[in-house]
């Protein structure tokens, strides 16, 4: 049931879908229409006129500049952003058999993301028998900042000796999470004001603090901005704050990078490059990736006392992809220190089955226990998906070994994984981490890749009864649109888990609260079902041909609907949170004053523009401000790196995995053809668009009957073009040239 492709296409088309990178011309390896999707998308991410990377090859979070999500301004870069850029060349070296750009991807990560040994100065003092001193977490931010606490007993790091045996170093192999790319807010590294790609953080003060309660602070502390103790005190209080360092690591984030890196390597070893691809650095992110298998404070599993003896060993292991780990330590070297911390809270979104079974395998790393300790993670987290699984099939939250972020006792009848308590919406409660669909599509992508690579009869299970949920909820209201699920909210909770005889979670319930036609997300989850349904073709299982169906149809129309941007593909956003740009920010109760590189005062009734009011100075912001000001809210179409890349992906997956598909199409049914002589001619039958340009230039273009121009390029000579990438419809061809020009309706049908 799978032909598709090289047959429909002529050696002139194929010409065509040759890509000019760094003056090479590359073909691609498939030259069927989703192939070449894929390199329109990716040259128009790579193109410098549309501003996706910056001056040293950084991918900013968005060309735009003025958006607010989790990152605070479009120019920063997060670790997620670097893990896509991996991700996006090693699907174009899938593509066009060029995987050099896989190491630079990851080279950009290590150069501007991962902290060099002169940032990190003092990690040589680190004693893991003394890991981190003990901070309570509060539930609102003007209860901050916490109170250190040294008599709160904290156990022993189990990682750090055979870390600093296996790599000869005391200094930590992963990314900051946050880098102003820019140095839109002029901290600088070191804090000298002025080199770019610095190392910043924002949030740092419990569940309720949402990106617009923020306050941004440096990496490296000097105290030359914020109060008489820097930005520390907004935080933590102790006796004699010192100046010192400090990064937090995005554990889903590093698990993406390695799981594009494997795909990378499993493509390039097929085709003989696979010394192209950085391996042993992928293992080495791995090997540290392991802090986050670990308490916060490495405190036994289960705990619901922070006076509760100090964990030895493994006690303290969790096994799972948590919120964070984190490290610092002090500047000057005398009298040197340095501290870690992984983290209590997991959240099923971060997990990553692909990552831990190519660390258990093929990328294992060179530590003792490294290759072990993933085995371990691959099964827990297998496990956790179905411990997490809804009655309908969604995935709910997660759990935490550390209730109120302080060992509190749960409420009463709360169900345990493991000894860690459940909670439908870990870490972040405004908004609730768990509300987003999103997570659904990213997380179950993996489990699906991982069905794809094993054939694990427990990743099939979660995903039958988690596509099932999908193929309900997806709909398409019209012949040309599409629409996925936005919000989800959750009630009830799972039985506690008993791993010798699990029960069914007849009790923990989803309710899906408004649709959307985001791209990224549906990117993902039309990844999601490909993988799953080519995991069931290959492994002779029952085809879904449903699912399939499905994905490819979202991908469609997806394409036809919004590829004309000649930015990416993207959809408009009504952005009704940007009212609270003058939200005031939470200080301490006593009060606080600051200030900001820029002159900004932080200070009692300061608000997240007042701190930024660089965003003043934005080519959006007079807009925003009007807008605002008429009761109206703001409409962006952005391009999120990781939303544009999920776009390619989920174009190059469709022709990797389905490189002969033959989905049922129906002839094009047209009107006679006008006569030109000589070129330029247009010709249209069997399923196929064909051109005729002669030697002179001419411009091909497909309207929609709403008069959107949904696809455009230039040719010379002959060409044809297959219906079949174009959403079933009634369109306008349109050829023109200085001889003349040729209308014809066209209508496509499947």
């Amino acid at each position: 049931m799978y032909q598709f492709g090289m047959r429909f296409w002529s050696s002139m088309t194929a010409m065509a879908l040759s890509v000019l990178v760094s003056g090479m011309m590359y073909s691609p390896v498939s030259a069927n229409p989703y192939a070449q999707r894929f390199m329109t998308q990716y040259n128009k991410i790579h193109n410098p006129a549309n501003g996706y990377f910056s001056q040293e090859g950084v991918p900013y979070y968005t060309p735009e500049t003025m958006i607010m999500d989790a990152p605070d301004y479009g120019h920063e870069a997060t670790s997620e952003t670097f893990s896509y850029y991996i991700w996006l060349e090693a699907m174009y070296g899938n593509i066009s058999g060029n995987f050099s750009t896989v190491s630079t991807a990851w080279s950009a990560m290590e150069t501007h993301a991962i902290p060099p040994d002169s940032l990190q100065p003092t990690n040589i003092y680190y004693n893991p028998g003394s890991t981190a001193t003990f901070a309570p977490e509060w539930g609102e931010p003007d209860l901050y900042p916490a109170c250190l606490n040294t008599a709160i007993p904290t156990g022993v790091d189990p990682l750090s000796t055979d870390l600093k045996t296996t790599y000869s170093t005391s200094d930590i192999y992963g990314p900051n999470w946050l880098i102003d790319v820019d140095n839109w807010y002029g901290f600088g590294n070191q804090s000298n004001g002025t080199s770019r790609c610095s190392y910043i953080n924002t949030y740092q003060r419990g569940p309720m603090e949402s990106v617009w309660l923020t306050i941004p602070q440096p990496e490296w502390e000097t105290f030359k901005w914020g109060g008489p103790n820097g930005y520390l005190d907004l935080f933590t209080t102790c006796t004699s704050p010192a100046p010192q360092w400090k990064y937090s690591d995005a554990p889903d984030a590093d698990a993406r990078a390695i799981q594009a890196l494997y795909w990378a390597y499993t493509w390039a070893r097929a085709a003989g490059m696979q010394l192209q691809v950085p391996v042993a650095k992928a293992s080495k992110l791995g090997d540290y990736l392991r802090y986050c298998f670990f308490d916060k404070y490495f405190k036994k599993i289960g705990c619901q006392d922070s006076t509760d003896p100090a964990a030895t060993g493994y006690q303290s292991a969790h096994y799972l992809l948590s919120w964070y780990y984190a490290w610092g330590g002090s500047i000057t070297t005398s009298g040197g220190w340095a501290w870690r911390i992984g983290c209590s809270n997991i959240h099923f979104g971060y997990q990553n089955p692909v990552a831990a079974w190519a660390l258990a395998n093929t990328f294992a790393p060179q530590s003792t226990n490294g290759k072990g300790d993933w085995a371990v993670s691959l099964s827990r987290q297998l496990q956790l998906y179905q411990w997490l699984q809804s009655a309908e099939g969604a995935i709910s939250g997660g759990c935490t070994n550390s209730w109120n972020g302080r060992y509190d006792v749960p409420p009463a009848g709360t169900p345990t994984f493991y000894g860690m308590s459940y909670q439908a919406n870990p870490v972040s409660l405004n908004p609730p981490s768990n509300l987003w669909f999103g997570w659904q599509a990213w997380s179950m992508e993996r489990v699906a890749e991982y069905y794809y690579l094993t054939n694990d009869p427990r990743a099939q299970a979660v995903l039958a009864k988690w596509v099932a949920w999908i193929k309900s909820c997806v709909s398409f209201p019209t012949d040309t649109t599409y629409q996925v699920p936005d919000s989800l909210e959750w009630t009830g909770a799972p039985a506690t888990w008993d791993s010798a005889a699990p029960q069914p979670n007849s009790n923990l319930h989803v309710t899906i609260h408004g649709y959307m036609n985001d791209v990224g997300v549906t990117a993902s989850l039309s990844r999601a079902l490909m993988y799953y349904s080519a995991a069931l073709v290959q492994y002779s299982s029952p085809v879904d041909t449903a699912a399939e169906k499905m994905a490819q149809k979202l991908i469609d129309r997806m394409w036809s609907r919004y590829a004309s941007d000649p930015k990416g593909v993207s959809t408009p956003e009504t952005r009704g949170d940007y009212t609270q740009l003058n939200t005031a920010v939470p200080l301490p109760q006593a009060g606080w004053h600051g200030v900001m590189p820029d002159g900004d005062s932080v200070k009692p009734g300061c608000t997240f523009l007042s701190i930024r009011s660089k965003y003043k100075s934005d080519s959006n912001y007079a807009r925003v401000a009007a807008d605002l000001a008429n009761g109206t809210s703001p409409v962006f179409t952005y391009h999120r790196f990781w939303a544009q890349t999920e776009v390619a992906l989920a174009q190059g997956t469709w022709a990797t995995l389905f490189p002969n598909d033959t989905v049922p199409t129906v002839s094009i049914k047209m009107r006679a053809v006008p006569a030109f002589a000589p070129a330029p001619a247009l010709l249209i039958n069997n399923g196929m668009i064909h051109l005729s340009a002669g030697n002179t230039p001419c411009t091909f273009s497909l309207f929609a009957c709403d008069g959107r121009r949904v696809f455009s390029h230039v040719y010379k000579g002959d060409a044809a073009i297959f219906e079949k990438q174009f959403a079933p419809g009634a369109y306008v061809a349109n050829l023109s040239s200085d001889r003349g020009v040729i209308r014809e309706a066209v209508v496509i049908g499947r």
